[in-house]
């Protein structure tokens, strides 16, 4: 089923709607009060100032107040009924805006500001702990798309739909004022279509203390190492975009010579490219969660911020272009691109974050993760904007800033997927997998979602494991032949992956009594292990009867046992040797079209070596 068709599920249109028609009331408003600060009260440069950088200081402070707060009440509460409280506050919010803007009454706006703050703060949590428990795991990360991809394009209209109608000479205060009432009902009536998700934490007692309870959510979300690294990359995106974002009326101005319009384009092409990145997300991913895309979005926005800077970063020679002239000058197509693939490769890095944080955070403490997300996210926005400052202050342009964010994000990436080889693993595995075969994987529902189990496969080639692992959806530890294990170009992704090396017993009785120790404390620690139990590659494309070192590890650890068949890799590349020349195989089967088949669980008690062997040559069928 393509992600497009969650547009027809109850379970996931009205939350998609809800939370568009949010992100597109919040930034019409904020606009709206921009244009009407900026341009329509009189002020002074100073004045208008202090209110513009007092505004996104006001909308950022309740992430730091009560974050830690909200998450806890996503936890405690059945979630569609927070959403309509919310969306309710919502609808207060924009009531009381509208006299603010009607009586041009700028410190009344800049209260509804903060009230809009402690509505997304609240509504942060909530919105992406719903995900996991309305969407099935092989839709996680298609939902997470369509979620980014309709919460950027809603936020470019809300942009433009504020200042657009606050601008309006004579009646721009009621057509702003009538814009955000109408959506705040309008998400009201979405919300109310949301069904039930209930408490995953009803027990839980709420800490009303905002700096203890703070600290308690951060410990939380630092206690899982790989989601920690995870919610820090997704807080790194945020001050990228901060960065950009603040940078781009600047850029636009000195840089480009454009007008409003060419700022509304630039806006529009890097949302646009954040919107497809996000999409594209579930068909790079195969529709898993994949966090191997991530390096992938990392080095795109490098690579084409640095191209930005180069493509235009000195003083435009003529000013006030508007979009049409601006796209008619010499290399601004070359500039329009970089902008939109920025955005593109942007959306790739985030998506599979979100959904990562999503599949391994606890499911009772996810609402707490993600207010920990939210706030190390205000923390960053804080920190770009302080960073944006300083260079601006040294007297560096717009372009020398973009540049700067550019190449430090590979600093940043460097650092994360240092301290989580996993990332790095991922997207060896996902780039050579996906470049040497098409993979179709059926019946990988029937590995667990959690806890221990014993996964048997068949041996046809030296990248067996690194097929399954890019293509399941929980890390495994594979257990192989230790010269296998010690072949130059794949013991990093091997080591980084946490195999275990194993021996036979004439070769190395040590190692293998270390291979079955190993085997069992990974078991016992919840982790799933996959053993590929005919003990070598097939020499000719067919199976080979499985070893009886299985039973001795289930007679140590009583775990379900899954078995798996590879079909269709004899004869492709990596296959174990020419059948006619008896040497490495040349790959003349390039992008080899292979299975993975996955059977239903086998309890430990019938799981013996012929009966999984069994099942193992009916899933294999006749393709090996």
């Amino acid at each position: 089923m393509s992600q497009f068709a969650l547009f027809g599920q109850r379970r996931f249109a009205p939350f998609f709607w809800t939370q568009a028609l949010a992100a597109f009331n919040d930034n019409a408003f904020r606009n709206a009060l921009l244009v009407l600060v900026a341009f329509q009260l009189g002020l002074d440069e100073r004045a208008a100032g202090l209110y513009t950088n007092l505004a996104p200081a006001l909308f950022i402070l309740p992430f730091f107040l009560f974050s830690a707060t909200a998450g806890q009440l996503a936890e405690r509460f059945e979630k569609s009924r927070i959403i309509r409280w919310v969306k309710l506050f919502e609808i207060a919010a924009m009531a009381v805006a509208a006299a603010g803007f009607l009586t041009h009454h700028v410190a009344l706006l800049l209260i509804v500001l903060f009230m809009m703050g402690i509505h997304s703060t609240v509504f942060g949590p909530i919105k992406y702990a719903i995900l996991p428990q309305a969407l099935k795991p092989a839709e996680l990360l298609g939902g997470n798309g369509l979620v980014e991809m309709g919460t950027q394009l809603a936020i470019l209209l809300g942009m433009m739909a504020g200042s657009v109608l606050m601008g309006v000479a004579g009646v721009g205060a009621w057509l702003a004022s009538g814009l955000t009432i109408v959506v705040a009902v309008a998400g009201y009536v979405a919300c109310r279509f949301i069904p039930p998700a209930p408490a995953t934490a009803p027990g839980l007692r709420i800490n009303w203390n905002p700096f203890t309870e703070t600290a308690r959510v951060v410990g939380i979300t630092r206690a899982n190492r790989a989601v920690w690294n995870a919610v820090l990359g997704i807080s790194w995106f945020w001050f990228f975009g901060t960065v950009l974002v603040a940078q781009l009326p600047l850029y636009t101005r000195e840089t480009l010579g454009g007008d409003s319009t060419v700022y509304a384009l630039v806006l529009a092409l890097f949302s646009i490219g954040s919107g497809l990145g996000a999409l594209a997300c579930e068909k790079l991913s195969g529709r898993r969660v994949e966090i191997g895309l991530v390096p992938l979005g990392a080095f795109g926005i490098t690579a084409f911020g640095v191209d930005l800077y180069f493509a235009g970063h000195g003083t435009a020679s003529a000013h006030g272009l508007d979009w049409l002239a601006f796209l008619h000058g010499a290399g601004n197509w070359h500039i329009a691109l970089d902008l939109t693939l920025i955005g593109a490769f942007a959306g790739l890095y985030v998506v599979p974050l979100f959904a990562f944080v999503q599949s391994r955070a606890p499911r009772e403490k996810l609402s707490r993760v993600i207010a920990g997300n939210n706030i190390m996210n205000a923390v960053l926005i804080v920190t770009a904007a302080g960073f944006g400052l300083g260079l601006t202050a040294l007297g560096v342009s717009a372009a020398g800033i973009f540049l700067a964010a550019a190449l430090l994000n590979v600093l940043v990436a460097a650092y994360i997927f240092t301290l989580v080889p996993e990332f790095i693993l991922r997207f060896v595995t996902w780039l050579l997998t996906t470049t040497l075969y098409r993979v179709r994987a059926d019946g990988l529902r029937n590995i667990p979602e959690e806890g221990a189990a014993l996964l048997v496969c068949n041996h046809v080639s030296y990248v067996d494991a690194l097929l399954l692992m890019a293509n399941l959806r929980r890390p495994a530890r594979f257990v192989m032949y230790y010269k296998i294990f010690d072949i130059p170009l794949l013991r990093f992704l091997f080591r980084t992956a946490k195999a275990i090396p194993i021996a036979g017993h004439k070769e190395d009785p040590a190692l293998l009594a270390q291979a079955f120790d190993t085997i069992d404390a990974a078991l016992a620690g919840g982790e799933l292990v996959c053993v590929f139990p005919e003990g070598a590659l097939t020499p000719d494309g067919a199976m080979t009867a499985f070893r009886p070192g299985m039973e001795t590890i289930l007679a140590r650890r009583a775990v379900p046992v899954v078995p798996m068949a590879l079909r269709g890799l004899w004869g492709s590349m990596w296959s174990r040797r020419d059948s006619a020349l008896h040497r490495a195989r040349l790959p003349r089967r390039f992008r080899a079209h292979v299975e993975l088949v996955v059977g239903a669980p086998v309890p430990a008690s019938e799981a013996t070596a012929a009966t999984l062997e069994a099942r193992v040559r009916v899933l294999r069928g006749e393709m090996a």
